[in-house]
């Protein structure tokens, strides 16, 4: 009786949380492949889900955020949509690899070419981006998404710190801890490499030295092995024994 009353309770809470979480699932979101690390370049993947079950997503326009301007964005070739990178001056020119850049990507549009995202579908939009900011711990896109029927849905309400998540939230990619190269990598694993092929050398030769010493011992060490082991079943098959024997007292009496 108790375990129906909990398999029914569970059931119950897995359904409220599916019931509550399931608008989340529904937002545009951005989220990195593998890391985006301060200071460095990322592919990054926007993830759109069709939300409406008579009409397909056929257009997303991401907007850029400008107070952290990107001066590299370049779109993943995506089946069945064109994209189509928009760039605006900078106020102030950013300094990227020892040369200045007065423009910046503003937008990045993605329209169908064929049916679009359809009914219980999503998709993700890839695009490499960077340098990352070094001052920023996040970057905020705001996104908008259109429908085969023309509604358009604005995902564009910024999370605001103490509130509940705001009903169409901006995407949000979240930056890590700047990596020493900036491009994913750290200094000095060549160096590491070396040492590391160092000590494989010295693990191998230590481990044949110490296969042609175990030799002879190989024999007798299988030998107790086997011995032990027969021994394990014949404690193990007494105790069943015993606790049959048991058993069968106890109903007896």
């Amino acid at each position: 009786m108790k375990a129906s009353r909990l398999a029914a309770a569970a059931a119950v809470a897995g359904s409220a949380v599916l019931v509550l979480s399931g608008p989340a699932f529904a937002h545009v979101s951005v989220s990195p492949e593998g890391t985006a690390a301060k200071g460095g370049y990322a592919t990054v993947d926007f993830k759109v889900p069709n939300e409406r079950d008579n009409a397909s997503t056929t257009k997303l326009e991401v907007a850029f955020p400008t107070d952290h301007p990107l001066a590299s964005v370049m779109p993943e070739p995506v089946p069945g949509w064109t994209a189509q990178v928009t760039k605006a001056k900078l106020a102030k020119p950013l300094t990227v690899h020892g040369r200045q850049i007065s423009e910046a990507v503003s937008k990045v549009t993605w329209t169908a070419s064929g049916k679009g995202i359809e009914p219980g579908y999503f998709q993700k939009f890839p695009l490499s981006v960077g340098p990352l900011p070094e001052d920023a711990d996040e970057l905020v896109f705001k996104a908008i998404q259109t429908y085969s029927n023309k509604e358009v849905v604005r995902w564009i309400e910024v999370q605001q710190d103490g509130q509940e998540e705001p009903e169409n939230p901006a995407p949000v990619l979240q930056l890590s801890a700047a990596s020493d190269d900036h491009h994913g990598g750290a200094k000095g694993a060549s160096d590491d490499s070396d040492e590391s092929a160092d000590s494989d050398d010295d693990s191998k030769t230590a481990h044949t030295g110490a296969e042609a010493s175990g030799t002879d011992s190989d024999d007798g060490t299988d030998t107790t092995a086997r011995v032990l082991g027969v021994a394990g079943i014949v404690v193990g098959a007494a105790g069943v024994a015993y606790g049959v024997f048991a058993g069968r007292r106890r109903s007896d009496a």
